[in-house]
């Protein structure tokens, strides 16, 4: 199994937390939020700690920035926080799944590409959400398993658009 697919199956707390248009824009905003904080406190840490110090490190970092996190929105933005309930402690799985992946040169690069693609799925998919709960009167969409079947509904829909990288010469071979 691929790394990549940790921070895929790190994502599914999201999708509790992205009934309306507003809780996913916050949810999105504050993954955003806290994986750039951990990965930049993170960076300069690496180079002097040795693996399990490192991993140790990082879950420590995490679960304060995250509890940070939790206690700005429960002060700041209360009757929000109230609507996330306890989705925003949750984010720290995707901290730990990213720090897992392998460094590269364009890490950083795809790190930003890859969290405004969080961001633009968790709006799309708060969208709909709110769009079939309020505007059709389709309440399981309300409910997290109608959250994964629209998400892989949204994902079907994006396969379909997007164009195809992959050779056809293994199909129909077995």
């Amino acid at each position: 199994m691929n790394r990549s697919w940790l921070v895929v199956a790190s994502l599914t707390p999201l999708l509790g937390a992205t009934r309306t248009l507003a809780q996913a824009l916050t949810i999105g905003l504050c993954a955003i939020l806290l994986i750039g904080l951990h990965q930049a406190l993170m960076a300069p840490l690496r180079r002097h700690l040795v693996r399990q110090a490192s991993l140790c490190a990082s879950v420590l970092l995490s679960a304060s920035l995250t509890t940070c996190l939790y206690l700005g929105l429960n002060a700041w933005a209360l009757p929000m926080a109230r609507e996330l309930a306890l989705y925003p402690l949750l984010l720290a799985l995707p901290c730990q799944a990213i720090e897992q992946l392998p460094r590269h040169k364009h890490h950083y690069r795809q790190l930003g590409l890859g969290l405004g693609g969080l961001l633009a799925a968790s709006i799309a998919l708060g969208g709909c959400r709110q769009l079939l709960t309020d505007g059709i009167g389709l309440h399981i969409a309300m409910l997290a398993p109608g959250a994964l079947l629209l998400l892989g509904l949204l994902l079907g829909f994006y396969n379909y658009v997007r164009p195809s990288t992959t050779s056809s010469r293994r199909q129909g071979s077995r």
